[in-house]
């Protein structure tokens, strides 16, 4: 294959590898925001009830859901390339993409419905 062949770019586990990479990398943007957040609980009760009044708003519910969404692909893609990795089978599994947006829509389904009631 040539250095710039963009029908690469075009297969599916091309896309799969780009979604775990974004997942990934989104994910650990979030853990300091997260570390900051239970860094709260250290501090004053009063600082805590604050912030969690001011994430009580549709945007941050909103921000919960892409949380769960980029936690499920991640995981998924996560598990992909460890069937790749370690089982006997070879070449690219259509049928472990599949699954795996499934699997991540299906949890961020069940999420937002758990929001929505």
């Amino acid at each position: 294959m040539r250095k710039n062949d963009f029908r690469a770019k075009s297969h599916p586990a091309y896309w799969a590898f780009i979604v775990h990479r974004l997942s990934g990398l989104a994910l650990a943007f979030f853990i300091p925001v997260h570390f900051w957040a239970l860094g709260k609980t250290l501090s004053h009760d009063r600082s805590l009830d604050g912030f969690l009044r001011f994430t009580d708003r549709p945007l941050f519910k909103f921000a919960e859901w892409g949380l769960v969404i980029l936690l499920s692909l991640h995981l998924m893609g996560g598990l992909r390339l460890l069937a790749i990795e370690f089982l006997p089978w070879s070449g690219l599994r259509k049928n472990w993409l599949a699954l795996g947006a499934g699997a991540s829509a299906c949890t961020g389904l069940a999420f937002l419905l758990a929001l929505v009631h």
